[in-house]
């Protein structure tokens, strides 16, 4: 299906580009979410006549978003979930989850603008990117802690899984003293 893309679309063309895309793609993206029109004789010629309009609009959101990221670039925002002791999340951080701590830190961000390269299912801290704008995007830092407090340890760079890994090699080592030590304590019952 041709279509006329009435903004900038990564990976397809800039606006005002009659491009080639398949019908699933148009009918149920492009063209409900008024990023395109269908490539008819008529609907080229209304473009035409609201090419400055449309241009002049993308141009201020253009530039909205430009602001809104300079505030934004290199934010880091919080996500709280349970993990094992090896760090593997029981589940994973969505888009969504991203989206609900950043606008809990003060931006309007929609879970549509937040782009994962791949999911995150480890507790650390990741870089994400947001899209503002087609031609605007920024970094956020997500931290993925089990706690507060462990997140704001992660922060200043510290280890958290190793150190668990530290505490219970501990536990195990005062537990496995304890049953020796009550194993010992029971041959001498016997002996007497």
């Amino acid at each position: 299906m041709q279509v006329v893309l009435l903004q900038r679309i990564g990976r397809l063309g800039q606006m005002g580009d009659v491009v080639k895309v398949r019908p699933g793609f148009a009918r149920n993206f492009l063209l409900p979410q008024g990023k395109a029109l269908r490539a008819t004789k008529e609907n080229l010629v209304r473009f035409e006549k609201e090419r400055a309009q449309l241009e002049a609009h993308n141009l201020e959101r253009k530039q909205e978003a430009e602001a809104v990221s300079k505030k934004l670039d290199g934010q880091r925002v919080m996500v709280i979930r349970q993990a094992g002791d090896s760090g593997q999340l029981y589940g994973s951080v969505s888009t969504r989850d991203i989206s609900d701590a950043v606008t809990a830190s003060g931006f309007t961000v929609d879970r549509g603008q937040v782009l994962l390269d791949h999911p995150i299912k480890t507790l650390g801290i990741h870089d994400v990117r947001v899209s503002l704008h087609p031609e605007v995007s920024v970094r956020v830092s997500v931290n993925v802690a089990r706690t507060e407090e462990e997140a704001l340890r992660q922060a200043k760079g510290e280890d958290v899984l190793h150190e668990r890994d530290e505490y219970a090699a501990d536990y195990a080592a005062e537990q496995a003293a304890i049953a020796a030590e009550t194993l010992f304590e029971g041959e001498e019952a016997v002996e007497e």
